[in-house]
């Protein structure tokens, strides 16, 4: 069987790549990890800069392409070395766009059997305001999608 799982550098996204090992070893199945760079995520609520917490809540803040791909690559690297320390070798991917369309269509086309990822756990409000990738994930998905906090 092969595992697609989507990483993003939170604590979550180890717990479930820590999971997705598990039930790989289990079945002796393969694991690629992904993370994706969205190139379209822009800023929202103008251009001043952000003063309070309470701007921060209400505004996306812009990153390069040049530093989201580096961050991404950092993440990729991370998790690899995470899998390498319990001697198990996974496969890595950035992908570009956003991951709540791009992670399931990635998963189909390339036959992955299962997709894992983390949940965050967000409060509503902030949900509202950045969406919920795993929530979307979960409905875009044409394979099973474990949620794992």
């Amino acid at each position: 069987m092969r595992f697609l799982v989507a990483v993003d550098g939170s604590d979550e996204a180890e717990n479930a790549l820590d999971y997705a090992l598990e039930i790989a070893d289990a079945v002796e199945g393969s694991i690629t990890v992904v993370h994706a760079v969205d190139p379209a995520v822009y800023d929202e609520g103008g251009s001043e800069p952000i003063s309070t917490l309470s701007d921060a809540d209400q505004r996306l803040v812009l990153e390069s392409i040049e530093d989201a791909e580096q961050r991404g690559v950092a993440i990729l690297e991370e998790m690899v070395e995470i899998a390498a320390e319990r001697d198990v070798d996974v496969e890595e991917e950035l992908l570009y766009g956003d991951p709540s369309t791009e992670i399931p269509d990635y998963a189909e086309t390339e036959g992955f059997d299962a997709i894992y990822l983390g949940h965050r756990g967000r409060s509503e409000r902030m949900e509202r305001l950045l969406g919920s990738v795993a929530k979307v994930i979960v409905e875009q998905a044409t394979v099973p999608v474990t949620v794992v906090r």
